[in-house]
């Protein structure tokens, strides 16, 4: 069996409660990181702004996104496919609404128990290393 790996840029967009935005796209379960597929010779940077303008109607300055790191995990919802994902971080200082193929929008704690409902790059990836930054910052 060949697994296919889908490159992509996503965000941890922190309101000023300090959580972090997660969408749920249209015909999906899972809830993952605003953020979608790199196409032809695109940037994980201009991906991610292209991405957040198309499905949140945002515009975010490509130097307030603060790379996370590059991480890889099982896709959540397109079976036997990986992510190979560039996570950024940046603080939200617009409104946003769910537009395209975005069917929903939550705000999660990076501190939830409940985690079931959200796609396994950020459960097991994302939300693991955003708790490590946040206890180092705190020292």
């Amino acid at each position: 069996m060949t697994l296919t790996v889908l490159k992509i840029a996503t965000a941890c967009l922190f309101d000023e409660a300090g959580r972090v935005l997660i969408v749920r796209k249209r015909g999906t379960h899972a809830f993952m990181l605003p953020g979608g597929k790199i196409e032809g010779e695109e940037t994980p940077r201009q991906a991610l702004e292209r991405e957040l303008h198309e499905e949140l109607d945002l515009l975010i300055e490509p130097s307030k996104l603060e790379s996370l790191g590059h991480f890889q995990s099982r896709a959540a919802n397109e079976p036997d496919h990986w992510v190979e994902a560039d996570v950024f971080i940046a603080r939200l200082e617009a409104s946003v609404k769910a537009q395209a193929e975005i069917d929903a929008l939550d705000w999660l704690e990076v501190d939830a128990a409940r985690q079931g409902h959200l796609a396994p790059l950020l459960r097991e990836q994302v939300l693991p290393t955003l708790r490590l930054r946040l206890l180092a910052d705190e020292r």
